[in-house]
């Protein structure tokens, strides 16, 4: 039975911009503080829960499917840092870690731990509860953390005297939840962000003792589009200060014992972007000076890259993601042809770590003390469970420190995965990841989730996950369609992806489903798909490119208002996008994008079925965008799909916290693809 769904009101206004005039009929609905807007996002969940009442059984086994295949007692492979292991704890059915700690003089394996912090406690009091960071004054008298209560990236620091247990009276609001101590223990360096606009802008320096409890502000950036990080360098000399924009960055480097004022390491110039570290007396950097895929010096001195040493060449083929150093060397994370790469190097040698699988992750993991003769490593795959090792860097022999267990069992030889190329329609070979059951697989018979992302560079990795299962017992075919707008290929990868060549990530992403069926890894009638946030976006525009193509379609927290949220400069995060979209502020970059706009594209058509997910605290995209998407498609909806839209009153972008609790949303989102597409 069909359920009656809820009509936003129609108060239409003019945006007129370049001589263009769009009608907006639902921007009343960015009114958070108005009743009525609250009244009718109430009256979308009421419609949500009364539509997917038939198969609620089905969301609640799937999300006690989820459940139970996580460990409930679990602990972390142990880190080392500064004469200290410090391990997170899981405990029964608790939502929050424990993050406990022990003298490294008793080794790796010590069984009685101090508590450092039980996030369980201190979360009993709030809907959601996020901890960002933790750490340990030098002197080893302090715990500072930061706590985010209202999912919206705001975290509150907080001090914790380690000798009597007690909190102090001091805590430090609107911060982003980076921190870091100084040498001599008397204060935490943090980053202030606006409570308005978000944007994190000043780096302060905030004293335990000082008399008048203001913070001293070390470093402010005054450009709105470039936003603050911070990051202690490996020699625990300095703080690094990130300033950051889509394309551009400048590092500021203050010494930690206060002996210096802030720094400029090397001044921006438009489209450099580099990040250091620092060991030994030298800064390693890692720089796009040389082109677009990174390479990586050294040097003794700040303000000119003309001192600089090349270590790691620039390579056409290879992108330079990441790095960390040691007192023997470095270690560097790298991409090629869409897969993930390990090097390490010494002087005496250079060493490509290999792995048996055709198609995985690998990463850097948990590295913090630089004299330890072993690189801690993750690697994952989609049918391998994220395992850390320890790869000895004297005898190369990998150590398995822990493999993530799944309760219940699960036997990768059940199941196949692929890589495989598609042609998009311009001739250019485009990777897709891909994983079923083998004893489900029916060649052109299985129901399929397609799922993309294509923006900021942000490479979606064929990882493992164990929610997952769920729809692979139940016959899908689950795909990764690596499309232009991330950096699964290389920086170039990400350029054909955006401003105006962002029409290559949609069109990427249809090539790929069109490849899926005509090839028969699905049913002609049974493709989905599924984006969060930008991926939102991608859902948003293929489904007005293509709106038959699709079975049913999740769009989580969806960027979708994309002309009206770029002209808004009082929106969060948005003039920091420029690089990302172009600024519809000139002509040429507002036409282009009204092309693909989701909501601005929307036609009289037989759209897929839809389930749309929010939060009302949302700090990255705002939830009237989606609320405002699904009122328009249901005036333009020809057929009787579902168009659904669920906002979790309480959450922000991230959803919910709790590492059971986050499951709820995810369980009915898949209920709802397995019920569209009719699967027992």
């Amino acid at each position: 039975m069909l359920v009656q769904a809820p009509k936003a009101l129609i108060k239409p206004i003019e945006l007129i911009s370049h001589q263009d005039k769009r009608i907006d009929n639902y921007y009343w609905l960015r009114e958070r503080e108005n009743p009525e807007v609250i009244e009718y996002l109430n009256s979308e969940n009421i419609h949500t829960n009364q539509s997917t009442e038939s198969y609620k059984e089905l969301i609640d086994d799937i999300f006690d499917e989820i459940v139970k295949r996580i460990k409930k007692n679990d602990n972390s492979v142990p880190f080392q840092k500064d004469g200290y292991f410090y391990q997170t704890q899981y405990k029964d059915n608790k939502e929050y870690p424990i993050i406990r700690r022990w003298n490294s003089e008793f080794g790796e394996d010590y069984n009685e731990p101090a508590v450092l912090l039980d996030v369980n406690l201190i979360a009993e009091d709030y809907e959601y509860f996020q901890i960002s960071n933790y750490s340990v004054s030098p002197n080893q008298k302090y715990l500072a953390y930061s706590a985010d209560t209202i999912s919206r990236r705001l975290f509150t620091i907080y001090i914790q005297n380690l000798e009597t247990g007690k909190l102090t009276s001091q805590t430090i609001s609107n911060t982003s939840g980076e921190l870091i101590w100084s040498k001599d223990s008397k204060g935490i360096i943090f980053i202030e962000k606006d409570p308005e606009t978000l944007r994190s802008f000043a780096v302060k320096f905030f004293e335990l003792e000082s008399l008048d409890g203001n913070p001293e502000e070390l470093f402010t950036e005054k450009d709105e589009t470039f936003y603050l990080s911070i990051g202690e360098s490996m020699s625990g000399e300095y703080c690094v200060i990130q300033s950051e924009s889509t394309m551009t960055s400048e590092v500021n480097i203050w010494k930690l014992d206060a002996s210096e004022s802030v720094q400029c390491f090397l001044p921006r110039e438009r489209g450099h972007e580099y990040n250091i570290d620092h060991l030994n007396g030298e800064f390693y950097v890692k720089s796009n000076a040389a082109g677009k895929n990174f390479d990586l010096n050294t040097t003794d001195k700040c303000g000119s890259k003309e001192n600089w040493m090349n270590i790691i060449p620039h390579n056409e083929n290879r992108l330079l993601e990441s790095f960390i150093v040691f007192d023997w060397g470095f270690a560097i994370s790298w991409r090629e042809m869409g897969q993930t790469g390990l090097s390490i190097k010494r002087a005496s040698d250079h060493v490509e770590l290999k792995f048996d699988e055709a198609s995985y992750v690998v990463g850097l993991g948990n590295n913090l003390d630089p004299s330890l003769d072993y690189l801690r490593l993750s690697y994952t795959s989609l049918t391998t469970p994220t395992s850390i090792y320890d790869y000895s860097i004297n005898t190369q022999i990998y150590t398995l420190k822990k493999q993530e267990f799944i309760e219940g069992g699960f036997y990768s030889d059940d199941y196949q995965s692929e890589k495989i190329w598609i042609t998009a329609r311009d001739g250019v070979k485009v990777p897709v990841s891909l994983v079923y059951r083998k004893d489900k697989f029916i060649s052109g018979q299985n129901p399929l989730l397609l799922y993309g992302y294509g923006s900021y560079g942000i490479s979606i990795d064929p990882s493992f996950g164990s929610a997952r299962i769920s729809l692979l017992d139940r016959g899908f075919v689950y795909a990764i369609a690596h499309v232009r707008g991330g950096e699964d290929m290389g920086r170039y990868w990400y350029e054909e992806g955006r401003q105006l060549k962002k029409m290559n990530t949609f069109h990427d992403f249809i090539d790929c489903a069109k490849h899926l069926i005509e090839n028969r890894y699905c049913h002609e009638s049974l493709c989905c798909a599924m984006g969060g946030s930008a991926g939102g976006l991608l859902m948003g525009a293929v489904i007005n490119m293509e709106p038959t193509l699709w079975k049913a379609v999740v769009a989580a927290v969806p960027f979708v208002d994309v002309v009206t949220t770029m002209l808004d400069d009082s929106i969060p995060l948005t003039t920091g996008e420029y690089d990302e979209w172009g600024d519809p502020n000139d002509p040429i970059y507002y036409n282009y994008i009204k092309q693909y706009s989701p909501v601005d594209n929307i036609k009289n058509a037989s759209y897929p079925a839809l389930l749309v997910t929010t939060g009302l605290h949302d700090s990255q995209v705002q939830y009237w965008e989606p609320a405002k998407w699904i009122a328009k498609l249901r005036t333009h909806q020809q057929g009787n799909n579902s168009l659904l839209l669920y906002t979790d009153m309480t959450t922000g972008h991230g959803g919910a916290s709790g590492r059971f609790a986050r499951y709820r949303d995810l369980a009915l989102e898949y209920a709802f693809l397995i019920h569209e597409c009719g699967v027992e």
